[in-house]
């Protein structure tokens, strides 16, 4: 990592191909441009810095997109919850399955199928729980137990997952800015790879209709095709064919599964259906097994959309707190960087800053005009988010007026 003149570690902030900000806590730098004390006007070196990377990532937002897609990991999600119950990093997963199962008895299971890599304070659970379902096939004799350790795991991963949307939290105020624009053009896509149900709970509380691929009778049955449909308002007084369709409405994709996903067999046939609380949610537990489940629907269905939607021409791809980690959708996303010309691609999550990450989504950054990464977390980035300089504010009541500038 580069020094300044004083010695002191520059910490990079925002990458992009003709804009980069630095700081350390005497100086900013943009553009190989030193800001120096005095040019601060009192600021300090952090507040001056992010302020900076703001104002440039909310031009870039502004720009009028016909298509815009949400990526959000489990950045949106840490931290956020009530009553203590909150959303969870990696590690502090793994301090849960440790806290209600026991180290020892973990250590034991990972001598048991060959897994050496375990440490108390922190351990790759997708890793663990992948050397376990393999160990399955060859250690006959202790199937059964190590199923029943693997089924254990996984009702404390749904138990961390069930989590309430706070009065506070982000959720709400990302929604109403993503769906502030022009009802002719495409509506927002949101795709999260997170089991809660953060985003349907805001979505509830903001009155938002939610395109999720669920059948709006009851029970609420999956099928594809109903991405296909919209939601229009019929009346006389409409005189623009725009116009007709109604405000407040996105789609919602769950790669990954969700809570209330159910897969019910009836009449010889599988389906799968909406139901919240069941103790048998349909999910993609962390494991290397999430590649051969995303071939099998529901999944495919959204992973198929996801490629879709980031082949299209003049689209805006947000990725919020997703760690890139998951190789599936990473190697879609740069593959969309790299063949399709009318893609642009804002990455925002705290640990852009860090060196060891994004590396090569920062190479791209530095000689394609079209990736953007910013160390931003999902609160910061939403208060930040522009509404877009064409919506119609005379039906919305902001709370805060300050959160147009």
């Amino acid at each position: 990592m580069r020094t300044s003149m004083e010695g002191a570690v520059m910490k990079q902030i925002y990458f992009s191909e003709s804009f980069f900000v630095k700081y350390n806590d005497l100086m900013v730098e943009i553009n190989s441009n030193t800001i120096s004390s005095e040019e601060l006007e009192g600021k300090a070196p952090c507040e001056y810095a992010y302020r900076a990377m703001r104002s440039q990532y909310k031009n870039v937002l502004s720009k009028q997109f016909d298509n815009i897609v949400i990526l959000s990991g489990a950045g949106t999600s840490v931290g956020i919850g009530v009553g203590g119950h909150t959303g969870k990093t990696m590690k502090e997963l793994w301090q849960s399955v440790v806290c209600k199962i026991g180290f020892d008895k973990i250590r034991h299971f990972a001598e048991q199928i060959g897994f050496t890599n375990i440490d108390k304070e922190y351990s790759n659970l997708e890793e663990l729980i992948s050397r376990a379902i393999l160990a399955t096939e060859f250690l006959n004799d202790k199937t059964e137990k190590i199923q029943d350790l693997i089924s254990n795991i996984e009702a404390i991963i749904r138990d961390c997952c069930t989590i309430e949307l706070p009065d506070n939290a982000p959720h709400s105020l990302f929604l109403r800015k993503i769906t502030s624009r022009k009802l002719k053009y495409a509506r927002v896509k949101l795709f999260t790879l997170n089991y809660d149900l953060l985003f349907e709970q805001a979505a509830s509380r903001g009155g938002y209709v939610l395109v999720d691929g669920f059948s709006f009778n009851s029970p609420r049955v999956f099928d594809g095709n109903n991405f296909d449909y919209d939601i229009v308002v019929r009346s006389n007084s409409r005189l623009m064919t725009e116009e007709n369709y109604a405000p407040k409405v996105l789609h919602l994709y769950k790669p990954h599964g969700s809570l209330d996903w159910k897969q019910v067999i009836g009449n010889g046939k599988m389906s799968f259906i909406k139901a919240y609380p069941n103790e048998n949610p349909l999910l993609i537990y962390p494991s290397n097994s999430k590649f051969k489940h995303s071939y099998e629907q529901p999944f495919f269905e959204m992973i198929s959309r996801f490629q879709q939607e980031i082949r299209t021409k003049n689209t805006l791809l947000i990725s919020i707190g997703f760690s890139f980690y998951d190789l599936h959708f990473k190697n879609m996303i740069v593959e969309a960087i790299n063949t399709n010309p009318g893609l642009t691609v804002v990455i925002a999550s705290p640990d852009v800053s860090n060196e060891e990450t994004y590396s090569e989504l920062k190479e791209k950054a530095k000689t394609m005009k079209n990736v953007i990464l910013a160390a931003e977390t999902f609160c910061d980035f939403s208060k930040s988010f522009p509404y877009s300089n064409i919506y119609d504010f005379s039906n919305e009541v902001i709370e805060d007026e300050s959160i147009r500038q």
